[in-house]
C-alpha cells in the first residue's frame, strides 16, 4: 500500500543543503551563454554563488494526497479542486500526488536588496544564483520524495503559475501544507510567494511509465502572461530555456 495521505514537516527528518552551484545555469539565468562569459562575469557568478550559499537557510514541508479527474481538472483527497486542463492531462494515470512547499528563507531576499544598493550586476547574479539554488533544491526534494515511493514513476513537477494551473491556490496549498507556521512561507494579496525566492509544487506517482515530456517556460501554455517571470521569479520548473 502507498502512504496514506498524510502532512510530513520534512525540514525536522529531510533537511535540504546546497555546497555548490551550476555556475552555467546560473550564467543562463543572467541572459548570457556560458560559453560566452567573460571571465569577470563568471568570477563574478561564482563569488555570488557563495555569497547566497553562506546566507540562505532552505527550508521545506510536504504532503501526499491521493487523486481524481474531474471535467475542470483534479481534486486532492482533502476535497480541493486544483482546475485547469493542463495539470489534468499531466498527470494522467497518477492515483496519488506529492504536494510540496520550499523556501531559501527571507535571508535571500534580504541578500539581493543589500546589493540592490551598491551594484545592480552583483544583484542581478545574487537573483540569479537565488533562481539556481531553488531549482537544485527541488531536484532534491523530489528525489526524497521518489524514494517514498519504489517501483514507482513521476512526471515533473508542476505548479501554480505554469499552464493554466492558476496562482489563486498559492494561499489553499500554503494552507493544505501549514507552510506559514512550519517553514514561514505565505502568499501575498497578488498570490506570490513570500520570501520571493520559494516554490510551491505537485510531483505526481504513478504505477506505470509516464512520457518523457519538454519542462521550460519556452514550452509553458502560460509563459505570456506568467506573473512569476514578470516579477523576476519562477515556478520550480525546469528554466533552462528561459
Amino acid at each position: 500500500m502507498w502512504p496514506p495521505s498524510v502532512a510530513c514537516n520534512r525540514p525536522a527528518v529531510d533537511p535540504l543543503s546546497l555546497s555548490s552551484l551550476e555556475i552555467d545555469q546560473v550564467l543562463r539565468y543572467m541572459g548570457c551563454p556560458p560559453g560566452q562569459a567573460e571571465p569577470s562575469l563568471r568570477k563574478t557568478a561564482e563569488e555570488c554563488a557563495g555569497e547566497l550559499l553562506a546566507a540562505i537557510r532552505p527550508r521545506w514541508v510536504s504532503r501526499v494526497f491521493s487523486l481524481s479527474f474531474e471535467a475542470d481538472g483534479v481534486r486532492l483527497d482533502n476535497g480541493l479542486l486544483l482546475p485547469g486542463q493542463d495539470l489534468k492531462h499531466h498527470l494522467a494515470g497518477c492515483t496519488q500526488a506529492a504536494l510540496f512547499a520550499l523556501t531559501l528563507s527571507a535571508q535571500a531576499d534580504a541578500c539581493i536588496r543589500r546589493a540592490e544598493s551598491r551594484d545592480m550586476l552583483r544583484a542581478l547574479a545574487l537573483d540569479c544564483c537565488a533562481s539556481q539554488a531553488v531549482e537544485q533544491l527541488c531536484d532534491q526534494a523530489e528525489a526524497i520524495l521518489q524514494s517514498q515511493f519504489p517501483g514507482c514513476f513521476f512526471p515533473y513537477r508542476f505548479s501554480p503559475g505554469y499552464g493554466d494551473l492558476p496562482l489563486t491556490l498559492q494561499g489553499d496549498l500554503l494552507q493544505l501544507l501549514d507552510a506559514p507556521r512550519k517553514i514561514g512561507l505565505c502568499a501575498t494579496a497578488s498570490h506570490l510567494l513570500t520570501p520571493r525566492k520559494s516554490v510551491t509544487a505537485l510531483m505526481g506517482v504513478s504505477q506505470a511509465p509516464v512520457a518523457p515530456a519538454a519542462r521550460s517556460c519556452v514550452n509553458c501554455p502560460g509563459a505570456h502572461s506568467c506573473q512569476y517571470r514578470k516579477s523576476g521569479g519562477h515556478c520550480g520548473i525546469s528554466n533552462s530555456s528561459q
